[in-house]
């Protein structure tokens, strides 16, 4: 009988809310950076530090926990909102720099750990080294998403025809799933990769200023609104854990 992993299974209710979590990344990040004023290097350092103690203890964790697994997923996505805009704009990387930059470091994690373990498909997430590849790829693709929105945005799409832009990446990717026999591993990451701009830049027309493309509605009350509709969710959409090893590989996407 297969072993379950510790990740959900991907199902379209996985989707939704993983786009919601990276929503509320980008509002609760600027909530906390913009809105409380706490800049980009102690928002980082506070975010960076909720993730650590997440991943510990989803990797403790015996078994699949949604609650556990999705708070995981916030604080990763909210750290690489941080993370993205202290390289991007304290350090004077840029956008282009540090998309390239975590791009690389991306491709780099997910080369050692194929190297390590011949496969990356999140069907094999079920031991704690796995875990560790898995978290480390999830954070990076993050903070990945968040430069490339910013970039988009920052060179001429905008915050809503970033959104538009990435969407539409995103709808490429599902045609490609349902109508081509391309690697379903390599789709999900450029899925989840691809998810992440799009929450970026959808958070970003919530909450910047009208002058700048943006509703300018209250970062807290937008970031509250989508915390509420992520934990709604999560109780009523089937939260399920992934199977691992066998067919689990083949279906890891449905």
């Amino acid at each position: 009988m297969d072993a379950l992993t510790k990740v959900p299974e991907i199902t379209f209710g996985f989707w939704i809310i993983k786009i919601a979590a990276t929503t509320l990344g980008e509002t609760g990040g600027d909530t906390v950076t913009m809105t409380l004023h706490w800049g980009y290097l102690l928002g980082t350092a506070l975010f960076f530090t909720i993730l650590l103690a997440l991943v510990v203890a989803q990797i403790v964790a015996r078994k699949f926990h949604p609650s556990l697994y999705w708070a995981t997923i916030i604080a990763s996505t909210t750290a690489g909102t941080t993370m993205a805009d202290f390289a991007d704009r304290s350090l004077g990387v840029g956008y282009a720099g540090g998309s390239t930059l975590l791009f690389l470091c991306l491709m780099a994690v997910l080369g050692l750990w194929y190297w390590s373990l011949g496969s990356i498909s999140v069907a094999t997430v079920s031991t704690p080294k796995v875990e560790a590849f898995y978290w480390a790829a999830i954070t990076f693709s993050q903070t990945l998403g968040t430069a490339l929105g910013d970039w988009f945005a920052a060179n001429g799409a905008g915050y809503a025809g970033g959104a538009l832009i990435f969407g539409a990446a995103l709808a490429a990717i599902a045609a490609a799933y349902f109508w081509t026999d391309f690697s379903r591993v390599a789709l999900f990451w450029a899925a989840f990769i691809l998810t992440r701009p799009l929450g970026a830049t959808v958070g970003d027309f919530l909450d910047k200023p009208v002058s700048k493309g943006g509703l300018h509605l209250s970062r807290p009350i937008a970031s509250a609104a989508l915390a509420i509709f992520i934990v709604a969710c999560i109780v009523f959409i089937p939260q399920r854990a992934g199977r691992h090893p066998g067919d689990a590989r083949a279906k890891a996407l449905r």
